[in-house]
């Protein structure tokens, strides 16, 4: 037990090795600026939630090889723009927080089965679930899913030339198999249907709690639940994202932060206060499926 612990520990306050980040930083850098400068003068930042989203795709693969970094990042580009849709719709009838909650779950345990058999690094369905949740809760019409393609998309290939072009210049071409796909065993299974659960628990404690917001809580329960081992899962649920959550929580809360406020303004404060209370929230609700599906997982290989 003292060892596990120590473990968990060590995971959390552990400052990784370089490993050539400072590329993966750049190129992430590039795909989300330029599409939001593009915005900005053009005057409609308010859509700058549909290419910051897009430019996610850019994120993926990093350590992988060229041909498998952009088939990677293609493969989440569209996930990504057909999640932007599916919330897009779900605000568009004025769904229910109820019903956004479940589609969001049923989204998040498919893409998590996609991303173990296709093997995406980062893992699981953080972004897709991000981008779901927000879409969901900000206003939209039906021009809106034209946005959603034209800038969305837009973003997304951009995000792929760009990776081309690094990948080009720093010889990311190099010969090498593609990687093989996982197949979908009990893993993965119990990886996708702990998702579901803790999303339900944390959307509708979120709601019930905060009411607005409750999908900052579903993405802390992702992020808290992701992992195939019970300890990579509480790391990440006590605030570890890559390679130490303090530091990116610097570059990240501002980002989602604005990406929310342009597309619905939002009082500042307001928005901090949702995101802490419901970060929490959902981090709570998604340590604990963790801990119990791990329970349940060591009483069904003693069985």
């Amino acid at each position: 037990m003292a060892d596990s612990q120590g473990r968990v520990w060590t995971g959390v306050l552990r400052v990784g090795p370089h490993r050539g980040d400072h590329r993966v930083a750049l190129r992430a850098a590039i795909s989300v600026a330029v599409p939001l400068l593009a915005l900005w003068m053009l005057g409609r930042l308010d859509l700058s939630i549909y290419a910051s989203f897009g430019a996610f795709a850019a994120l993926y693969g990093r350590h992988d090889v060229f041909r498998d970094r952009i088939r990677m990042q293609a493969s989440a580009g569209g996930v990504l723009l057909a999640a932007m849709l599916i919330g897009t719709a779900l605000s568009v009838v004025s769904a229910p927080a109820a019903v956004s909650i479940l589609v969001l779950a049923l989204i998040a345990s498919a893409v998590t089965l996609l991303a173990y058999t296709m093997r995406w690094h980062p893992p699981g369905p953080l972004f897709p679930v991000f981008a779901v949740g927000a879409c969901a809760t900000i206003p939209a019409t039906a021009a809106s899913f034209g946005d959603v393609l034209l800038v969305g998309g837009a973003s997304v290939l951009f995000g792929l030339a760009v990776s081309a072009i690094i990948g080009l210049v720093t010889r990311g071409t190099q010969d090498a198999p593609p990687r093989s796909r996982q197949p979908v065993g009990p893993i993965a299974w119990e990886m996708a249907a702990s998702v579901g659960v803790a999303i339900v628990g944390a959307g509708f404690a979120g709601f019930l709690i905060m009411d607005s917001h409750w999908y900052w809580a579903a993405v802390g329960a992702v992020a808290a639940v992701s992992g195939p081992q019970l300890n990579a899962r509480v790391i990440r649920g006590i605030l570890f994202v890559g390679r130490n959550y303090g530091i990116a929580m610097v570059f990240i809360t501002p980002l989602a932060l604005l990406m929310v406020h342009l597309a619905a303004p939002t009082p500042v404060d307001v928005l901090l206060q949702d995101r802490a209370i419901e970060t929490v929230i959902g981090v709570a609700v998604g340590t604990v499926v963790a801990v119990a599906s791990a329970a349940l997982r060591r009483r069904q290989t003693k069985a």
